[in-house]
């Protein structure tokens, strides 16, 4: 009897212990590649549809096509408040997923012949989008905000 109560003892503690340090983990998806390939193609914003309020722009795309092993940089555009369409060249440096940038331009309005746009902030790329949190001037003032742009 005092076999049977041994072993019914030593099943329970490898049961118990079989379960003791099970854990389940669950994380958010990342990217497939953390190199500079993953910022090459045609980035635009996730809505296009929205008018910017008077200290924001919106309608971002980017088109990067000069690559280093570490940096992008290409085309840009966007819609500004106060109506202006701003046109230039973007620069992105790659560190792990995140993404230092700068964009510098040219906008234009019926009403003003042009003005020198200068944006910059730190991206985070993710699968197929990248988060923009920016911030810069215009002619018009100072705009700032958070922009989605997703891989076209």
């Amino acid at each position: 009897m005092k076999h049977y109560i041994s072993a019914g003892a030593l099943a329970v503690c490898m049961a118990a212990a079989g379960c003791v340090g099970y854990e389940s983990k669950t994380t958010a998806p990342t990217p497939a590649s953390t190199s500079v390939d993953a910022l090459v193609g045609t980035w635009a914003s996730a809505s296009t549809s929205i008018i910017p309020s008077p200290s924001s722009c919106t309608d971002f795309k980017w088109t990067p096509t000069q690559q280093s092993p570490t940096a992008a940089m290409g085309a840009f555009s966007a819609s500004c408040a106060g109506g202006l369409k701003v046109s230039g060249i973007a620069a992105g440096t790659l560190s792990g997923t995140t993404v230092t940038w700068t964009a510098n331009g040219i906008a234009t309005t019926p009403e003003i012949a042009s003005c020198a746009v200068s944006l910059s902030g730190t991206a985070e790329l993710g699968v197929n989008s990248i988060r923009v949190p920016y911030s810069g001037t215009t002619c018009l003032g100072p705009v700032s905000g958070v922009e989605v742009l997703n891989k076209k």
